[in-house]
């Protein structure tokens, strides 16, 4: 606000959500394509959809997978 005395324009003051960036709107997840990959044996698979890389168990090694 210009005079800091809620005369300035509306819509640009501090908390009107402007200038919050991707962290905070959630713009930084991977999305629902993709593949998990084990850090131990570097098997990939297809990512399913609902389902965290890191809650998969490796099919050769049973390591967590991890998100690619």
């Amino acid at each position: 606000m210009p005079r800091e005395d809620g005369t300035g324009p509306r819509g640009e003051g501090a908390g009107t959500g402007r200038g919050r960036g991707k962290a905070w709107s959630g713009g930084f997840r991977a999305g629902p394509g993709g593949y998990c990959i084990c850090p131990s044996c570097g098997e990939r698979v297809t990512h399913r959809l609902g389902k965290a890389c890191f809650d998969m168990k490796c099919p050769n090694c049973e390591s967590k997978m991890a998100r690619e």
